[in-house]
């Protein structure tokens, strides 16, 4: 039974942080990736979090090792550019998705 996860990837030792997101290696392969994950409804919402060296994103899956292993496909984890620092499951108590 899929459930709702809240997923933590934190920069890696690849992420040049005199580049903006946009311009870190593979960033149109990054963006084509999360995007096919949204467009099939298995991220709901993601982005990076403001001031932090991390993203937050919202995910419906089975479990965990689920995650880890769609998102060891993305291009930035084979760049180590992000890495999974954390999955939890998380209940929505207020609001919708």
């Amino acid at each position: 039974m899929k459930q709702i996860f809240a997923v933590s990837r934190a920069r890696g030792p690849a992420w040049q942080d005199a580049k903006p997101l946009e311009s870190q290696a593979e960033w149109s392969a990054h963006a084509a990736f999360m995007d096919s994950l949204a467009s099939e409804g298995f991220v709901l919402l993601a982005g990076p979090l403001e001031g932090a060296r991390e993203a937050l994103i919202i995910i419906r899956a089975s479990s965990a090792d689920e995650i880890n292993a769609r998102l060891a496909e993305d291009p930035w984890t084979r760049l180590d550019l992000l890495r999974t620092a954390r999955v939890a499951p998380w209940k929505l108590r207020l609001g919708s998705l």
